[in-house]
């Protein structure tokens, strides 16, 4: 639990057990994971402290788990589905919500921060974020679901054009390597990531791409690879490292798309008479998945057998071990998940 403004979380064993109030059901929880945000909430950064949390709070707004009981008002919900959870709480009044746009919501609630979240053994939501899950999915990809959703929408929002083209992702955090699965899987004619930690580059160079340090040259060998092109036809920006962008800009060629993902710790710099006015980029954001388009779209590739998530999967932990498994995600990890069933 964040119990105050401050680095660090607590751990209780003494929390109230939740209840299932209108449109709600209870969920007890199979596997939560772990991701960059956790760990500026536990650091307290100013990223953290710009989501405005609802303190105290428990944490963690990435999972699965089975429904277990179903409050008044609820209806396609039983007792005993398998669900995984959409992260984002919408009002579904202001004028995104109502033109279908509801992933940038005015009035946007976050799991695990303005409500309690997944680091529990049961927690309380609206029963219209819970996405049920195919009989064949597991819990733990289940809890991948909503990171991976992140990559399928970044995809989307670079109206799907991987295909015959050569990408570059800057972060191979567990959604910048979704997001170089995705793109081998669709057809792109070269894939390049970039990351400093050498274990994540170990990950991605297992996926078939090419993974470079952020020392290695990366404009020139994507000039050197598109010849005559200029660059690469489409970058994504997943580190939230705030030199990480301009490098990008840098290495794409004119009339590029670039998608930004990750969240800088800081405001960036952009020169927008060299790359947006005249090499004409189109700079493009994405928050969360869209709804339900992505969540619709991930769960037809994890059907049909074409993308499997386990692999992201490095270690499983209990739910007191939390400063361990937060320390890890700047580690020898990639996806790290609490498991309350392991005690």
């Amino acid at each position: 639990m964040k119990s105050a403004a401050q680095r660090g979380v607590d751990y209780v064993t003494d929390a109230a057990d939740p209840k299932a109030g209108d449109g709600h059901v209870v969920i007890e929880v199979a596997a939560a994971s772990l991701c960059g945000t956790d760990r500026e909430l536990y650091e307290w950064t100013p990223s953290a402290q710009a989501f405005n949390l609802n303190l105290p709070v428990i944490l963690g707004h990435e999972g699965a788990g089975t429904v277990v009981e179903v409050g008044p008002g609820v209806t396609g919900l039983t007792v005993g589905d398998r669900v995984a959870l959409e992260s984002h709480l919408t009002c579904g009044e202001c004028f995104p919500c109502r033109t279908g746009d509801a992933h940038t919501c005015e009035r946007t609630g976050i799991i695990g921060m303005h409500i309690d979240g997944l680091f529990a053994e049961y927690m309380s939501v609206p029963a219209g974020i819970c996405v049920k899950l195919p009989d064949a999915l597991s819990f733990e990809s289940g809890a991948l679901l909503e990171a991976a959703g992140v990559a399928v929408h970044a995809i989307q929002r670079a109206n799907y054009s991987v295909a015959g083209r050569a990408v570059l992702i800057s972060g191979a955090g567990p959604v910048g390597l979704v997001l170089a699965h995705l793109a081998q899987l669709m057809g792109a004619a070269y894939t390049v990531v970039v990351e400093p930690n050498e274990y994540r580059r170990a990950q991605a160079t297992k996926l078939g791409v090419t993974a470079l340090a952020p020392g290695d040259g990366v404009v020139e060998r994507c000039r050197e690879l598109t010849g005559t092109r200029g660059g690469f036809d489409v970058a994504f920006e997943c580190s939230g490292a705030p030199s990480a962008l301009n490098t990008l800009l840098e290495a794409v060629r004119r009339e590029a798309t670039v998608v930004t993902v990750g969240h800088p710790s800081r405001p960036i710099d952009i020169d927008i008479a060299a790359y947006i006015n005249k090499k004409g980029i189109t700079l493009r954001g994405i928050f969360g998945r869209r709804l339900w388009e992505t969540w619709e779209q991930s769960l037809l590739l994890l059907d049909s057998g074409r993308l499997d998530l386990d692999w992201l999967i490095t270690h499983r932990m209990k739910l007191s071990q939390i400063d361990e498994a937060v320390e890890l995600l700047t580690g020898d990890a990639c996806k790290v998940l609490l498991v309350p069933g392991l005690g």
